[in-house]
């Protein structure tokens, strides 16, 4: 399971890669709206923060074909490394993730609702998909049945992209999620830090230290 982290908080992120083995950061114009910081500060910050090797997945808020490209080769002489350019799923989108694929530069296709969605966005060349797990079961939809679905398309077809799993709500979710063998999450990072958390650990481990603590005195 590839984990990332979805979220532009560079404080944060520094903070939880000292602690779990995470792959990458996603954004998208909304996160950077949250971070309160122009885009180009945020993601500079962010590739400084993670290094070359990570991955960093950055949505243009462009909407034509042509400035989704521009916007995605920008962003890339500004951060380098490890880039995903993160393309909706519009007619626009999918003609921008050809070109930019053509041009060498790898995609993410995201804002994906639908199984068709993903399959066309999977032959136009993404690298990854972005499935909305919680948006789908807001609108009495099935997040993860449609993830079920796009596994299964990738496999029958033999893509070479791999689905990210996007918009959690609970742990529950992701664990779900990582059953049916998805590739990769992005989540936020209160929510990731949910995922490691059991109060029968917590109990454990108080009990280690009370019981053990008189006996690893020097």
């Amino acid at each position: 399971m590839i984990y990332m982290l979805d979220t532009a908080n560079v404080q944060e992120v520094a903070r939880l890669l000292e602690l779990y083995p995470i792959d990458g950061v996603t954004t998208n114009p909304s996160i950077i709206a949250k971070a309160g910081r122009p885009l180009k500060e945020t993601i500079a910050d962010l590739r400084r923060c993670i290094g070359e090797d990570l991955m960093l997945h950055v949505q243009p808020i462009s909407e034509t074909a042509e400035a989704m490209v521009e916007d995605s080769l920008r962003y890339y002489d500004l951060v380098k490394g490890n880039y995903y350019a993160k393309i909706p799923v519009t007619p626009q989108g999918i003609k921008a993730i050809q070109i930019l694929k053509s041009k060498g530069i790898k995609v993410t296709a995201t804002a994906i609702f639908t199984q068709q969605q993903a399959l066309i966005a999977a032959k136009a060349g993404a690298d990854f998909i972005a499935p909305y797990v919680n948006r789908l079961d807001n609108i009495s939809s099935d997040g993860i049945g449609v993830v079920a679905d796009i596994m299964q398309f990738i496999n029958v077809y033999n893509f070479d992209t791999k689905v990210l799993a996007a918009s959690f709500k609970n742990v529950e979710q992701v664990h779900r999620v990582s059953l049916l063998g998805g590739h990769s999450v992005t989540i936020a990072p209160d929510l990731f830090e949910s995922l490691l958390y059991h109060p029968l650990t917590e109990s454990a481990i108080t009990d280690f230290k009370r019981d053990g603590l008189p006996y690893y005195q020097e």
